[in-house]
């Protein structure tokens, strides 16, 4: 018993209910040395151990620090409201939440011991599953505006506007938190003490078989289907527009503002689906390794590269979208505080 065992073991820290025991030989050291079922406290090297806290730590303050930009530069400047950029706005709202909660999630994926008890387990797992599932949701509401946007361009305006927008975004989110919670609620995440397939002191993702094969159907191959779909379509139809465009130029015939609109809703598109491409090399890794990989170091590196993700976003938005680095200029010198500073048009060079 775990509970004569401690008896003999030399305490290292102080506390009821945070105390780790290790026996006398130094090998073994329980989360709750008081409860028979305690979960055994990994080693890590501690070099690797600072590291990887550093690199987690840092990497949530980029990501919180770089979408919050683009949060301030969309919500701000009214030039930016547009139904494409409330999509990239829910989108970089959704990365925010990730970068803050990536500190306690990091905690959860390297220490087997976990101190804040079965609620906030059920409740953190609920949180990260739907910004994860809202993550696919944001790039299929992206890859249907730009299908609409280049395929159907005389329809746009019609079928895609703000308001339109926002209720399928709020719609997506309201769906998704319903299907989530449904999902964390029956496979007992809010109560380990009827599940026999964890330890005490353990917060993990485990699902039935069931749950296992519709999540993997709703929450990855569905989007990934529509989404590659939807792109394959618009890349087509964006090659045949250039061509139509470039032998209209090299003819030496006047090309006309719609014909320039259409290019730009091209370059639109290819710049999101340079997003999508981003998003879906850092999600698919991890979907693939977790059906077939049993090895949790390397799921867990490459679920940390899926929350990475959520500060990759930001760096493609500065690298094709001039109106970010114009933006971010105006708010880190603080000219956003300025008069009609909402009002800038923020597309052209000052």
């Amino acid at each position: 018993m775990k509970g004569q065992k401690g008896e003999q073991n030399k305490l290292l820290t102080g506390g009821d209910s945070l105390m780790a025991y290790v026996t006398e030989d130094q090998e073994t050291q329980y989360c709750f040395p008081n409860i028979n079922s305690s979960c055994v406290k990994k080693k890590h090297s501690r070099n690797g151990y600072h590291i990887i806290y550093v690199f987690v730590s840092l990497l949530s303050a980029w990501t919180v620090f770089l979408n919050l930009l683009v949060i301030i530069s969309i919500s701000h400047f009214k030039k930016l409201h547009t139904p494409t950029n409330m999509i990239i706005l829910s989108l970089t709202v959704n990365d925010l939440f990730i970068g803050l909660i990536m500190p306690v999630e990091a905690i959860r994926l390297i220490e087997t011991c976990w101190y804040f008890g079965d609620t906030f387990c059920g409740l953190h797992i609920l949180f990260i599953s739907l910004l994860v599932s809202a993550s696919f949701s944001n790039f299929v509401l992206i890859a249907l505006d730009r299908y609409v946007a280049v395929c159907h361009p005389l329809q746009y305006p019609q079928k895609i506007t703000i308001t339109k927008t926002l209720m399928s975004i709020c719609l997506s989110w309201l769906c998704l938190s319903a299907y989530i919670t449904a999902y964390v609620f029956n496979n007992g995440y809010f109560d380990s003490s009827h599940r026999t397939d964890v330890c005490y002191g353990q917060c993990s993702v485990m699902i039935s078989f069931s749950w296992s094969v519709t999540d993997l159907i709703i929450s990855f191959i569905f989007p990934c289907v529509l989404i590659i779909t939807l792109y394959l379509r618009i890349f087509y139809v964006v090659h045949q527009q250039v061509k139509v465009i470039n032998s209209l130029m090299k003819g030496g015939k006047c090309v006309t503002e719609g014909s320039v609109k259409r290019k730009s809703e091209s370059k639109a598109a290819l710049t999101l689906g340079i997003i999508v491409s981003v998003y879906l090399f850092c999600y698919i890794p991890y979907y693939i390794c977790s059906l077939t990989v049993n090895a949790t170091t390397i799921i867990n590196v490459l679920l940390l590269l899926v929350y990475a993700n959520s500060g990759l976003n930001p760096l493609v938005y500065a690298l094709f979208y001039p109106w970010f680095k114009r933006t971010a200029k105006v708010i880190l010198t603080l000219k956003i505080f300025q008069s009609a500073s909402s009002l800038i048009n923020i597309f052209t060079q000052n």
